[in-house]
């Protein structure tokens, strides 16, 4: 980023969740998006459906593109939380970092 806080526009996160055919149907999704402290800087639920493979297929799997404006308040660790139906999460980590040569925070001192 070239400077800190920002915000990254339009951040892709696409998933790809996978099932057995017995778990068929509507499931609730939970995304959160925290700091290394585990602050929730955003958050939201939604649905995701598996629908009815063909005839021999025993896994189901369904597809989410989503978009967000990331905030990023520091250069630093984050991560994306992700449940299905309140159960196991998954993380997918990702690091903030200022460019090569840019200054932290405006006090002319250059980031390492």
């Amino acid at each position: 980023m070239p400077q800190f806080p920002s915000v990254h526009p339009r951040a892709h996160l696409v998933l790809r969740v996978r099932g057995r055919r017995s778990e068929i149907g509507d499931h609730s999704m939970r995304i959160r998006f925290v700091d290394d402290h585990g602050t929730t800087l955003l958050e939201g639920d939604g649905r995701v459906q598996f629908g009815e493979p063909p005839a021999g297929v025993t896994e189901v799997e369904a597809g989410a593109v989503l978009v967000f404006d990331l905030p990023l308040p520091a250069p630093g660790q984050y991560a994306f939380e992700i449940s299905l139906d309140a159960g196991d999460e998954y993380r997918v980590p990702l690091t903030a970092a200022a460019m090569p040569g840019q200054m932290a925070g405006g006090e002319g001192r250059p980031l390492h």
